[in-house]
């Protein structure tokens, strides 16, 4: 059964994504809240396997929320999923830096939701390689921000270079096919180096590669 809660300032748009998830079996939904700072409150009594959490709300903004579940030891298991109107945006950017899985447009098509809850549930980020692309083209011709970026010291060079294989959108059988080695090996790597870098997903691992200056955008 997968948890989920649902963290939105408007109620209809919390009650059309509860009746489409308890429609679903293995689904749950084990609470709402209309606020961020409510939302975390919810997050830290059930501990639910996926928070839908809307980007902008009143008190706590969803990217602060997702902050301070990210930062929670006792909810390391929680996934973080940002709702938004508006795409790939400077919120949905500080989501991800924040500790977000991914993000979803309030919009998206019912079978696209349960998909992406599943494979959030999985562990996996919800980003697939086109997305992290498309995030890649929006964000990375600013500067890296080295101030707020993590050391990648502490990586050694077979993970460096799979970090900015994945940072440039390629799956874990095209890093493997690049690099020469086994799909395995690749995810091995790419697992390593989101451990040392405290990265919870690939997501976070991609805007880590670009702060840090270890990837930087074509032509910038």
């Amino acid at each position: 059964m997968i948890r989920v809660a649902l963290v939105d300032d408007q109620a209809l748009m919390r009650a059309g994504f509860r009746a489409l998830l308890d429609a679903e079996d293995g689904i749950e939904v084990v609470g709402e809240a209309a606020d961020g700072e409510r939302g975390v409150e919810l997050v830290r009594a059930q501990v639910p396997d996926i928070a839908l959490i809307d980007v902008q709300m009143p008190v706590m903004t969803g990217i602060e929320a997702t902050r301070r579940i990210a930062a929670d030891p006792e909810l390391s298991g929680v996934r973080v999923v940002i709702l938004t109107n508006y795409g790939l945006d400077e919120y949905v950017f500080e989501a991800l830096r924040a500790g977000a899985s991914g993000f979803l447009l309030k919009d998206t098509e019912p079978a696209d939701l349960l998909q992406a809850i599943e494979v959030v549930a999985r562990g996996e980020a919800l980003l697939s390689p086109a997305v992290t692309r498309t995030l890649i083209g929006e964000f990375v011709s600013r500067p890296p921000d080295r101030s707020t970026a993590p050391g990648l010291e502490c990586l050694t060079r077979r993970e460096r270079e799979v970090t900015a294989l994945a940072a440039r959108g390629l799956t874990n059988e095209e890093i493997a096919e690049h690099m020469v080695i086994s799909p395995l090996t690749a995810k091995t790597h790419i697992s390593r180096a989101m451990t040392k870098l405290g990265a919870r997903d690939r997501a976070q691992l991609v805007v880590f590669a670009y702060e840090s200056g270890l990837v930087t955008a074509r032509g910038s």
